[in-house]
């Protein structure tokens, strides 16, 4: 976690005197006004926020025991499965190359990891209906290039968890492992608890799917939660669930279905989950991007889409469109704000940064439509923070 240089500290106490006795600036970004302070959101990173007005030293506080967490949606860097020719050129050395900048600006980077990491072999999935049914067994090589980019953290609970059976998921257990990249989901690691910048984070996933730990038992994943909550300064709840496609990009509030297979309420399971103590919540499986929430000061993202997926994977219009999510929470989890890195899918499945910014549109738009009762705001310019009580 990143802290500010007590030469610095000196420094914003100066500029905090000062402010008391000069005129505020033009505002440039969106202001939140309480009853003693008025300060402005920016997108500065760590840095302090520009002071227009007096603002207590508790201020201060904030911002330097602030933690960061970015989340994306889904991963599959490329598949062996049927054949090489859904694999990446250039060993997919260059497949995260437009993004890995952003990605390394976190304490801690977080995704899902869409399928398995197996050279070969495994025992292949059995699929009722070929045509709606893919495999994903990406080569151990691969996972190389996530450590590389900056991340830290994987969610292995979806559908494709055990397209290989269990020779899959075993080794994805092991190459994860072997690089230090941290991981929970299946039967078998459930939910991981460790050490990174400092803090000590816990993090549980689930999904619907066999060998996952379930998003539909609501009980049990709170015990897990809660179990967590009781070992941790941060706890990230990371579930795979709702229909697929782009007329399902609303959170409906309700169970949902797709395909006969029960989806799960993930709007009732988030909230559930954050009673039971989670602080972060990233939803993804509809392959779209939903809306986010903040419950509680907790901050929930319905679905982060398709982050990296190469070849296998429909990227028109929406389903190439997603946002990168950093975070910004207290140290006991609390929401400050977030920032979003709009990002589009070239080519077989490129990421790069969007500078139509549509993902942020999307956001935009959805969490208007879906939570209108809560006062979260979010600007042109990817900036998501919530207004204040009145």
């Amino acid at each position: 976690m990143k802290t500010h240089h007590p030469l610095l500290l000196l420094a914003m106490l100066s500029l905090l005197a000062a402010c008391k006795t000069s005129a505020p600036r033009q505002a440039t970004t969106p202001a939140i006004t309480t009853d003693t302070t008025t300060y402005y959101i920016t997108q500065e990173g760590d840095t302090l926020p520009n002071l227009h007005t007096e603002v207590p030293v508790d201020m201060f506080r904030v911002w330097k025991d602030t933690v960061t967490t970015i989340g994306v949606g889904d991963i599959m860097l490329g598949t062996n499965f049927p054949d090489s020719s859904y694999l990446p050129p250039d060993s997919g050395r260059y497949l995260l190359a437009g993004v890995a900048p952003i990605l390394q600006q976190a304490d801690l980077t977080f995704g899902n990891l869409e399928g398995v990491l197996l050279d070969s072999a495994g025992t292949q999935k059995h699929c009722n209906n070929p045509d709606v049914c893919y495999l994903f067994r990406m080569p151990e090589y691969l996972a190389g290039h996530l450590k590389e980019a900056g991340f830290d953290l994987m969610s292995t609970a979806n559908n494709h968890a055990g397209d290989f059976g269990d020779e899959g998921r075993f080794n994805t257990i092991k190459v994860l492992d072997s690089l230090g990249i941290q991981h929970a989901g299946l039967l078998q690691q459930p939910f991981v608890l460790f050490e990174h910048s400092g803090v000590r984070w816990g993090m549980a996933a689930f999904s619907p799917n066999v060998g996952t730990q379930s998003i539909n038992d609501h009980e049990a994943a709170s015990q897990i939660v809660a179990h967590l909550d009781s070992l941790s300064d941060i706890v990230i709840v990371s579930f795979h669930g709702g229909a697929e496609g782009n007329k399902y990009q609303h959170v409906t509030r309700e169970t949902e279905e797709f395909y006969g297979e029960n989806r799960g309420n993930v709007y009732k399971f988030s909230h559930r989950m954050v009673d039971a103590g989670a602080d972060i919540i990233f939803g993804h499986g509809p392959h779209v991007t939903r809306a986010v929430e903040v419950y509680k000061d907790r901050f929930i993202a319905y679905s982060l889409g398709n982050f990296a997926t190469y070849a296998r994977f429909n990227l028109r219009n929406e389903n190439g469109l997603a946002p990168i999510v950093k975070v910004y929470i207290g140290p006991k989890g609390k929401f400050f704000k977030a920032e979003v890195t709009p990002i589009i899918q070239i080519g077989e499945g490129i990421p790069v940064i969007d500078e139509e910014k549509r993902a942020i549109k999307i956001l935009q738009n959805l969490t208007k439509e879906d939570f209108p009762e809560v006062p979260l705001q979010i600007t042109d310019e990817g900036i998501i923070f919530q207004q204040p009580k009145q």
